[in-house]
C-alpha cells in the first residue's frame, strides 16, 4: 500500500510511501489519500491529522512518469473537472487537495515539497518544514500548471507579488526563506519533522475541539469578505459554542485552573 494510517491517541498520522518515487502522486495514491483524510475527518476519536511522506521527500509532483502516458489523449484529466451543476467535484489531480475537512491537518515537510507536492503542502493547515526541506513550482519547466490550489493558497499565506514571483519563475524556496515571507510555521531540525508535527498535533488536540474547530472553520470563511460581513459570519459561527465549551471552561478557570497563562491543567475534571 503507498498510504498507511498511524494513530495515537487524538493525532492521526497519514503517511504516503512512494519513496522510491520521491512520493510522486499517482491516482491510486491520490485515492488513498482521499479515503484516509476522509476516514481521519469522519472518526469521532481522531481531532488532528499529519501527513508525512516516508524516505525523506515529501511529495515531488504529480507522477510525469504517469502523465507521459496521457501523450495524445485530447482531454488528459477531464475526469477531474468541476461539475456544471455545482454538486461535490471529484478529488485533485493531488488527492485531497479539494476535500473541505472540518478538522486541521499539518504537513510534515522534509526534502521537496515541488509542483504538486507543493500544493498538497499548501492544503494543509501549517506547514512544518525540516531545514533542507524546500517548496517549488519546478512544473514550470514541463508547462504542466498549477492545478490543485497553488494558485489560489499561496498567494493567501504569502501576498499576491510573492507568490506571482515564486509561480512564475519556478526556483526553489528553502525552508528559511518559507519562514521568513509566512509559507510555513516552524523550520525544524533534519529528520524530526514528523515528530515535531505530530508533537504540534498532540498539543493542538488537548483543547476543546469544537471550539478549535469553530474557530479554523471561521478564519477560513471570512477570505474575500467585507470586514462586518466577516464580523457577522464569525458570531453565527461560533456562538453555539460558548453553551457547549466555553460555559464548561470558564468553570474550570474559576475553579483555579490555568491561571497566569497556565496551559498544563486545563483538562476537565
Amino acid at each position: 500500500m503507498s498510504v498507511r494510517i498511524e494513530r495515537n491517541g487524538a493525532v492521526t498520522t497519514v503517511i504516503h510511501s512512494r519513496y522510491e518515487a520521491r512520493n510522486a502522486m499517482d491516482p491510486d495514491s491520490a485515492d488513498a489519500l482521499v479515503a484516509a483524510f476522509e476516514r481521519f475527518d469522519s472518526d469521532p476519536d481522531s481531532s488532528v491529522a499529519v501527513l508525512w511522506g516516508e524516505g525523506g521527500a515529501f511529495c515531488a509532483g504529480w507522477d510525469l512518469k504517469y502523465a507521459s502516458a496521457l501523450k495524445g489523449s485530447a482531454k488528459p484529466l477531464r475526469e477531474l473537472d468541476f461539475p456544471a451543476d455545482g454538486s461535490k467535484p471529484p478529488r485533485g489531480a493531488l488527492g485531497p487537495t479539494r476535500l473541505d475537512l472540518s478538522k486541521p491537518v499539518i504537513a510534515a515537510v522534509a526534502g521537496p515539497a515541488v509542483a504538486g507536492g507543493f500544493e498538497l503542502a499548501l492544503w494543509c493547515d501549517i506547514r512544518v518544514m525540516e531545514q533542507s526541506a524546500y517548496f517549488g513550482v519546478y512544473c514550470r519547466r514541463w508547462g504542466v500548471p498549477l492545478l490543485d490550489g497553488g494558485t489560489v493558497r499561496l498567494p493567501r499565506l504569502v501576498g499576491q507579488g510573492r507568490a506571482l514571483e515564486i509561480i512564475m519563475t519556478g526556483r526553489k524556496v528553502p525552508s528559511d526563506e518559507c519562514l521568513r515571507i509566512g509559507a510555513c510555521e516552524q523550520v525544524v531540525a533534519d529528520g524530526t519533522s514528523r515528530q515535531a508535527a505530530e508533537a504540534l498535533a498532540h498539543e493542538i488536540a488537548r483543547f476543546p475541539q469544537e471550539c478549535v474547530r469553530a474557530d479554523r472553520r471561521a478564519v477560513y470563511r471570512q477570505h474575500g469578505l467585507p470586514v462586518a460581513h466577516a464580523l457577522r459570519n464569525e458570531w453565527a459561527n461560533s456562538i453555539d459554542i460558548v453553551a457547549t465549551e466555553g460555559l464548561a471552561g470558564a468553570r474550570r478557570f474559576s475553579s483555579g485552573k490555568g491561571r497566569h497563562g497556565d496551559y498544563d491543567d486545563i483538562e476537565s475534571a
